[in-house]
């Protein structure tokens, strides 16, 4: 796929997105929450956990498994700049985040897409640095997307709810009080395992009584949700399936990635 050759923060593609989905012109206006340093994201109260708080994030996770709908969510990153993030689960079970300025050191929004032959990196085309839009398969369905083409954002949505529900998962977790203008039930996850790959990304998640996701800090930035509508029948790809290297989530100059033909 032919990548920017500059940087931009056009969001023409995301802005189309929360047109079609009737998710534009809801921004919250207010100021967002400094996303945190790594050790931050875990209150200091939590490092035990709490049997209660862990039985009712395992009842939230089971229902947001179940949930489907489209969101626009503002997202605050470690630059401290907040971006539009679009996230659909469709009726069919797919999905799709939309990320503004979430490749290539932020010159290029990205979305991530899922649905059953894997989980696909798309380029959104933007106003101020053209991109030819196109969708490379980076994982197979159930797998991580590789570190080097993984924006981070998605994993809040879907990824780790599997391991919230599981009550064997090796994670301490607390109720704690609710993230600055967040709403519904917040706790606070930490991995209780040893090992440098923890289980989740560790760091406070809020949850409605329905399931859905209102917000999350963690090491990479805080998440808050700004409005949901009804989910589509389905998710589409914003481009066709491509072959080549997806992009990189540094800068234009360290990604390897070229042009690159629709896959037959």
């Amino acid at each position: 796929m032919r990548l920017p050759s500059g940087s931009g923060r056009g969001l023409s593609a995301l802005t189309a997105v929360a047109l079609a989905l009737g998710l534009a012109g809801c921004g919250d206006g207010g100021t967002p929450d400094a996303a945190p340093t790594p050790s931050a994201s875990v209150s200091a109260s939590a490092t035990g956990g709490s049997p209660d708080a862990r039985v009712q994030l395992a009842g939230l996770a089971a229902l947001a498994m179940d949930r489907r709908y489209a969101a626009l969510y503002s997202f605050t990153g470690g630059d401290g700049v907040a971006r539009n993030v679009v996230a659909t689960v469709a009726n069919d079970g797919t999905w799709r985040v939309d990320i503004a300025s979430g490749a290539l050191g932020g010159a290029a929004d990205v979305s991530i897409v899922h649905n059953p032959n894997g989980v696909y990196q798309c380029t959104l085309s933007m106003t101020s640095t053209p991109v030819t839009p196109g969708c490379v398969h980076v994982a197979a369905k159930g797998e991580k997307v590789p570190s080097r083409f993984d924006p981070k954002v998605q994993r809040l949505f879907r990824q780790w709810l599997p391991v919230f529900t599981d009550r064997e998962s090796a994670l301490a977790v607390s109720a704690v009080q609710p993230l600055a203008g967040a709403t519904g039930s917040c706790y606070s996850v930490d991995s209780t395992t040893a090992s440098l790959d923890a289980p989740v990304d560790v760091g406070v998640y809020c949850y409605a009584p329905d399931g859905m996701l209102t917000a999350a800090r963690v090491g990479f930035g805080v998440l808050k949700l700004v409005r949901q509508v009804a989910a589509p029948a389905t998710v589409q790809f914003p481009g066709p399936e491509v072959g080549g290297e997806a992009m990189g989530m540094g800068g234009p100059e360290s990604t390897t990635a070229g042009s690159a033909a629709p896959t037959q």
